[in-house]
């Protein structure tokens, strides 16, 4: 069993599996000439915060949060921040100083309020950013170093059945060499919650659980909201799942059978190791996020009848077990497990070939998301503006 990959070392202790420069726009004012600065430049990552004034309390604090951990993510060797606000440019950029990577912060401010001399400005910072962690180079590493993000979309029976469950045994085995795994979507966690609260490492833990199904369930009651149709959504009843508690059953099981360590709120950073569950909302694009922003490197992410959507900053392996769909998306699914689901291969078997596979991908093979740009990052929010 392989037990390193080619990553690339960070300063803090923390290891990439992309070296890449984060063009951030971190107040909306900014987003579009930030975007077109990330266009004009070779292999950068672009995240816009389209929020920006008017965000108060638990947004604002969620917001901060997911800026500074998109940035702190091993897979970004450089930043570039972009804002119209000064203060809080030069908020954010005091809280990544200690990441010891090259940061750059540009402001509309120190340009006039021309979005012109803006974009002309933000290319040559962002290309003396680019050339400069060019220099980095990948070099062996330990896959204790690993922290992976576990993702279902667009699911069927066969998630549930063999995808879900190859997923916890990658997980297992991570946990095992001192790595680290999460899984999110709470609501989902729903009629299965008592097999998660078995597992908790301690009462606190188990009552963290509890609490965070029961503030989806309440809140979903409390406007009035019928899950059936709505989660599972149609594309899951019309592939054979019928009930929130027949999903819940199928999308634990990408947690593997360990321990688990914490429950962590919507990208909170994972600053030990072991297996995570986190209290976030269940629709793929702010589940990835909320990984991403906790630090996670790379997303397993499995489906039924198909996802294109993946993680921006953290590369997402896409794979299934439908034996249709295998033969369907040969440009969206980086791997395949059909066969165990028709009884031609082992659990064993596909756990290890989807174990090197992963191994692959973050010594640097691409996946088809990032072929493919069908990737992004969203900001999580709770609450309305000012």
């Amino acid at each position: 069993m392989n037990k390193n990959f080619l990553g690339f070392k960070r300063k803090d202790g923390s290891v990439g599996i992309r070296n890449k420069l984060l063009i951030i726009s971190i107040t909306g004012l900014t987003g579009p000439t930030a975007r077109k600065i990330s266009n004009l430049l070779q292999d950068t990552l672009f995240v816009d915060n389209p929020y920006g004034g008017g965000i108060i309390g638990e947004d604002k604090i969620r917001q901060d949060n997911a800026i500074i951990g998109f940035a702190k993510n091993p897979n970004v060797g450089a930043v570039l921040i972009i804002s119209a606000d000064p203060p809080k440019g030069d908020f954010i950029k005091s809280r990544l100083e200690n990441s010891s990577k090259p940061i750059e912060l540009l402001t509309l401010d120190e340009c006039n309020h021309d979005a012109i001399k803006l974009l002309e400005l933000g290319l040559r910072k962002g290309a003396n950013l680019i050339r400069r962690i060019s220099k980095n180079k990948r070099e062996k590493v330990s896959l204790s170093k690993l922290s992976i993000g576990l993702e279902c979309g667009r699911s069927d029976p066969s998630s549930g059945l063999v995808a879900n469950p190859v997923m916890g045994l990658i997980a297992d085995r991570l946990i095992d060499l001192g790595g680290s795994a999460v899984i999110g979507e709470t609501i989902e966690w729903l009629g299965a919650e008592h097999l998660l609260e078995n597992r908790a490492k301690s009462n606190k833990v188990k009552i963290k659980i509890s609490k965070a199904v029961n503030f989806q369930k309440q809140f979903s009651q409390s406007k009035g909201i019928n899950l059936l149709g709505n989660n599972p959504g149609h594309q899951n009843i019309e592939a054979g799942l019928s009930t929130i508690e027949e999903k819940s059953l199928g999308n634990i099981t990408k947690s593997g059978s360990k321990k688990i360590e914490d429950v962590l709120q919507w990208g909170e950073k994972i600053d030990k190791k072991g297996m995570f569950l986190m209290h976030a909302p269940y629709y793929a694009p702010e589940s990835l996020s909320g990984f991403s922003a906790a630090g996670c490197q790379v997303t397993l992410f499995s489906t039924g009848v198909g996802n294109s959507f993946t993680n921006h900053i953290s590369p997402s392996i896409k794979y299934s077990a439908n034996p249709e769909i295998c033969g369907k998306l040969n440009n969206q699914l980086d791997f395949e497990c059909s066969d165990v689901f028709l009884g031609k291969k082992s659990f064993e078997d596909a756990l290890n070939d989807f174990w090197n596979f992963m191994i692959d991908v973050c010594s640097g093979t691409l996946t088809w998301g990032e072929i493919l740009n069908d990737s992004s990052e969203v900001f999580s929010r709770i609450d309305r503006s000012l």
